[in-house]
């Protein structure tokens, strides 16, 4: 069996785990903040890091705090995760699909300017599978235009464009995830990042009930310690100590898992060169790819359909997935939304011949020869 994914935890995390497990400390606490401290450091810049228990939780709270609501249009890529969209109707705004370019599966600034009107407050790229969008274009549109960006780097770290690190850019808010899967993992958990104070002061407050002290100076002043403030209706969305143990060390580790992700990537790209697929886009020139994910498409020249692909792979114990079945596919967001096959062509031929390959920082070069060698019989038959 080669799954399609397994963490990478060394025994530095284990013991950082065991050691708030026995410090009594297990919920929101020093080693998040200190997480939050080292991860804005990581990426350079003037920022302020939030650390929350999802990256849907860091894209609400950024809509939350940049006061997106009813009434209010946000433009969104029809090829994404639902949790892109689906925070923009928690603020009971409305998401207005567009469709992906073909090639690297990111939204582009003109296809995001067709769809402002006067009703549209902001726009949520996605750096689809790692390769970064064009947030140059994006930004300088979006200031254009008075709209915030609200920028989804769940696959996105540690990405950048023209060398400047995706989350230090001119995004009005970063959301990035520390899923499972992810490039690197908390087990559940993201992190909010943006220069304005302001919408970090409020993450701050709603990610805990809206409540007006922090969590751990709640606990750990002295002086009236169990005085506080209810200022908004706000979620439950902080992080733990435990899973923030796992980020400490696994955050140091990034730029050992990027080299790894490259290198594996950069073997399927030469195994795979003379076969009927379409790989995955490069990083141009200057941008640097996390390599979150390692899609291929399946083409007319074929000779299997995507679907056959995966069953193929399946039976010879070889994990894999799609990402992602478009959302204008999906029941809920077609209906709501009255969305149309027709209006998004390149997120319906991606999605109906993409699967997504094993790849994770631990996979053995031995592990991934036996896909290679899968997909190669499975594309010769």
């Amino acid at each position: 069996m080669v799954p399609f994914f397994r963490p990478s935890i060394g025994e530095a995390e284990i013991a950082e785990v065991v050691d708030s497990l026995r410090s009594g400390w297990l919920t929101t606490g020093p080693k998040t903040m200190q997480f939050e401290k080292d991860f804005a450091e990581f990426l350079g810049g003037d920022l302020h890091a939030v650390a929350v228990n999802s990256a849907t939780a860091a894209m609400h709270l950024a809509l939350e705090a940049l006061e997106i609501g009813p009434g209010d249009e946000v433009i969104v890529p029809s090829y994404t995760f639902t949790a892109t969209a689906e925070v923009i109707r928690y603020m009971g705004a409305q998401p207005v699909f567009i469709d992906c370019d073909l090639a690297t599966f990111n939204i582009r600034p003109d296809q995001v300017e067709a769809a402002i009107t006067p009703r549209t407050k902001a726009v949520m790229p996605v750096h689809f599978a790692g390769l970064p969008c064009d947030m140059e274009g994006m930004c300088s549109l979006a200031k254009q235009h008075g709209i915030k960006v609200v920028d989804d780097a769940a696959h996105a770290l540690p990405a950048a464009q023209n060398g400047v690190s995706i989350g230090t850019g001119d995004a009005d808010v970063t959301a990035f995830s520390f899923y499972a899967n992810k490039t690197m993992t908390t087990g559940e958990g993201g992190m909010l990042v943006t220069r304005n104070p302001e919408i970090a002061a409020r993450a701050r407050t709603m990610r805990l009930h809206g409540i007006s002290r922090d969590v751990f100076n709640r606990f750990t002043d002295t002086k009236a310690s169990w005085r506080y403030d209810i200022v908004a209706p706000g979620f439950k969305y902080n992080m733990t100590d435990i899973a923030a143990a796992l980020g400490l060390h696994q955050l140091r580790r990034v730029p050992e898992f990027l080299d790894r992700r490259t290198e594996l990537c950069a073997r399927f790209d030469a195994a795979f060169a003379d076969l009927p697929l379409i790989l995955p886009a490069s990083a141009p020139s200057g941008d640097q790819h996390s390599r979150h994910l390692y899609i291929v498409r399946t083409t007319d020249a074929s000779p299997v359909d995507r679907d056959r692909l995966i069953a193929g792979l399946q039976d010879r114990n070889i994990g894999t997935s799609v990402h992602y079945t478009p959302l204008h596919s999906m029941s809920y967001w077609r209906e709501s939304c009255g969305l149309e096959k027709a209006d998004f062509p390149n997120s319906e031929a991606i999605g109906s011949s993409c699967v997504s390959l094993p790849l994770f920082m631990a996979m053995s070069n031995e592990e991934q020869d036996i896909v290679i060698a899968a997909v190669r019989e499975i594309m010769s038959a």
